[in-house]
């Protein structure tokens, strides 16, 4: 299983990090054309506020009553309440259904179906599982992982509670699995560790974490045991294709070396950044930074600004055409407590980057038939 989630996670790191992969590998060779218009996320558009009410599926068990008067409790939604708590975390929802059915989805998926439909198909088989009907969100957390969707195959619950699994039941509506690893040594002695610790709750949703501990707290909020602080995410932050928080920590670590100024200055401004990517037809982000300090925040967004310029103006002199004219979408807007960081990528330039896996594919099928040519069985000749 910590291969196949690896998979995911690696093709939700690629959708988020896809604006910056083109921005690096523009070629600069045409003359780019006039930058079109794009829509940048910044609110629930009706289908999403849609979307947001036919998820509060959940009503959370009151327990004993007693003779206290009880609130009535409204449904929630389950995925929302397993997100982490409190400041200075990171959690980012991949709605991957709404990305699998859209342009960019599609290009995507072409890519990979051709480089790996059959472990897609060998995944299907082994877990009862399609990835491509079956998952609706997925959800990266500083601790772990979270899966929601349509797990309530057979195949799926015997392949973890199998190869040495301990599993038990835990809270109102969860299965907690416990794999063992087993690796054969040299000696012929054998090495035991723990796998990675999965909660499976209510056939919707799945749970990876470092420990079963870690497990449990996700399935904890979820069933209103944890603490009342809201979740870093509210309902009403829940537009676009991908939408979270991400911790100034771990953006950090995203800056360059000659950027850890920057870096810094956003640390002491911040304490996380609100992102949204609509990828319905284009591919717009829009990062949102709030302060508590508005002369600090104003000073940050001129900084960064100051930055999207001058590398704008160095791809202009070093006739980086495409990268400029991508550069050209990269914009501040500053709001008193808060600025907007605006970035875009058109689709057509990103169907002109995938190109390369088409043109690949048909240069490996073009390969293969030339080599069956070449290995086909001569015919016999009549013997004079």
């Amino acid at each position: 299983m910590q291969r196949r989630r690896g998979l995911w996670l690696v093709f939700a790191v690629v959708l988020f990090g896809l604006a910056a992969w083109l921005m690096l590998s523009g070629q600069g060779e045409v003359e780019a054309p006039p930058p079109p218009t794009v829509a940048f996320p910044k609110r629930l558009r009706p289908e999403e506020r849609q979307r947001m009410e036919s998820r509060r599926t959940y009503v959370m068990s009151t327990g004993d009553a007693g003779t206290a008067e009880q609130k009535p409790l409204k449904p929630s939604d389950p995925v929302l309440a397993a997100l982490p708590r409190g400041k200075g975390k990171t959690a980012m929802v991949i709605e991957a259904n709404a990305i699998r059915h859209s342009p960019i989805g599609e290009l995507l998926l072409e890519c990979l179906m051709r480089r790996g439909g059959d472990d897609l198909e060998r995944f299907k088989k082994e877990t009862g599982v399609d990835p491509l009907q079956d998952l609706d969100r997925l959800v990266v957390t500083d601790d772990g992982l979270i899966v929601s969707g349509n797990f309530g195959d057979k195949k799926l619950k015997e392949l973890l509670s199998g190869r040495g699994s301990t599993n038990y039941d835990y809270g109102d509506e969860a299965r907690i699995f416990e794999p063992t690893l087993e690796r054969n040594l040299s000696d012929g002695g054998t090495a035991r560790r723990n796998g990675p610790q999965v909660g499976l709750w209510n056939d919707q949703m799945l749970v990876f974490g470092r420990s079963p501990d870690s497990v449990k707290q996700v399935i904890d909020r979820v069933e209103g045991r944890g603490p009342d602080e809201p979740p870093v995410i509210s309902e009403g932050s829940t537009y676009g294709e991908m939408y979270g928080v991400v911790s100034v920590e771990q953006l950090k670590k995203m800056f360059p070396p000659d950027q850890q100024e920057l870096a810094q200055k956003l640390a002491e401004v911040a304490e996380n950044v609100e992102l949204h990517v609509d990828a319905r037809s284009d591919f717009a982000m829009t990062a949102q930074v709030k302060g508590s300090n508005a002369d600090k925040v104003t000073d940050l967004g001129k900084s960064l600004g100051g930055a999207l310029s001058l590398a704008r103006m160095r791809a202009q002199a070093e006739g980086e055409k495409e990268l400029a004219q991508l550069l050209d979408f990269a914009k501040v807007n500053p709001d008193g407590e808060e600025f907007r960081l605006e970035l875009a990528v058109p689709l057509e330039v990103i169907k002109e980057q995938l190109a390369f896996c088409r043109e690949q594919q048909d240069s490996d099928d073009t390969h293969s038939d030339d080599t069956n040519k070449d290995t086909k069985p001569q015919e016999a000749q009549p013997t004079p």
